[in-house]
């Protein structure tokens, strides 16, 4: 892979994080491809999915690369939920769609990706948190699948090295929409210092550029008073 851009799949990427890295990646040349639940406010290419659904989420990634070229030179899994609340008291399936979105639509959008990556000699940045490797009370759900994306990201990486770049990317807390729809006890207070996204999304795109042969394995970016790091 060339320190060009070219086109990269994001998911999120409608909002948050995502569209963050996807304003970066046009703004630096780059073609950005969406999959989210809700469709992107700029024009970029996209397909409406939810992750949760697995195999939904694997031909949504073959039938847009596709259309737009059958050309894929990286993948950034920005999309992410949580559910907040003791173990007992969270609905099971509420539960267990944190697991689904965060962990299994990951490594569905990860597979569906694959042929295409091998072919380009792409990258891959996977969106952790450093929630997934430090645990809180209250974040079983999310905890449990960014502990899994950091597992599944390092496995990937010994799985296809020389064939496609692999980076694990640990982000703190940042400022977006992700806590709105949280109980008060679980938003950050108006003294939090979070990212701004716009800061993390320059720092995919740096793991993006690295040459073919240079692995930029892992990548750890917080505010300067993150309170889950270290």
């Amino acid at each position: 892979m060339s320190t060009k851009i070219g086109t990269v799949l994001v998911t999120g990427g409608a909002s948050g994080l995502g569209a963050a890295v996807c304003a970066a990646i046009v703004d630096d040349g780059g073609t950005a491809l969406v999959l989210d639940r809700q469709q992107p406010q700029a024009n970029w290419p996209h397909r409406i999915v939810d992750l949760a659904d697995t195999r939904s989420a694997e031909e949504a990634v073959r039938s847009l690369v596709d259309e737009t070229g059958g050309r894929l030179d990286a993948i950034v899994t920005a999309a992410g939920v949580d559910r907040c609340g003791k173990l007992g008291d969270v609905d099971g399936k509420e539960w267990e769609q944190v697991i689904a979105v965060n962990l299994l639509g990951t490594a569905a959008v990860v597979r569906a990706s694959l042929p295409y990556l091998q072919t380009s000699r792409g990258r891959v940045v996977t969106v952790a948190s450093t929630l997934g490797v430090k645990a809180l009370s209250d974040a079983t759900a999310y905890c449990a699948s960014k502990f899994g994306v950091v597992g599944f990201t390092r496995a990937l990486a010994a799985e296809t090295q020389g064939e496609v770049g692999v980076t694990l990317l640990i982000p703190g807390g940042m400022s977006t929409h992700f806590f709105d729809d949280r109980p008060d006890q679980y938003r950050p207070g108006p003294d939090a210092k979070l990212n701004a996204p716009e800061n993390v999304a320059r720092a995919v795109l740096f793991a993006l550029r690295q040459p073919e042969g240079c692995e930029l394995r892992e990548l750890v970016i917080a505010a300067a008073e993150e309170p889950s790091w270290p």
